[in-house]
């Protein structure tokens, strides 16, 4: 059971790279939403969008990868605090980025 939820939890992450659109950034995207129309034109949106769906994809299939062996190779337990910790590191890396190198 554990592992259905596993792979349901790393297919949305994983689909949400793939949900997030120009056309609908102004509402699902947070922090995009609440900018002024200022900064909102000073922002690389098609960039940013590229670099979010990357992001997303490698954490959804890293972090099932990672569970898929941390499985097969010790237990469940294990497993499931590998993908904890494996869908949790990547976030500040995405912050930084997200901060720094999107602006025009």
């Amino acid at each position: 059971m554990t592992t259905i939820a596993i792979l349901i939890t790393s297919a949305f992450v994983a689909c949400c790279g793939y949900i997030v659109t120009e056309s609908n950034a102004d509402t699902l995207l947070a922090g995009y939403n609440t900018m002024s129309k200022t900064e909102k034109e000073k922002f690389d949106l098609k960039a940013y969008l590229g670099f979010f769906k990357k992001f997303m994809l490698s954490v959804g299939a890293y972090s099932f990868i990672t569970y898929s062996i941390l499985y097969l190779f010790f237990s469940a337990e294990v497993a499931v605090i590998g993908y904890a910790i494996s869908i949790s590191i990547p976030w500040p890396f995405f912050l930084y980025q997200s901060n720094n190198r999107f602006i025009k």
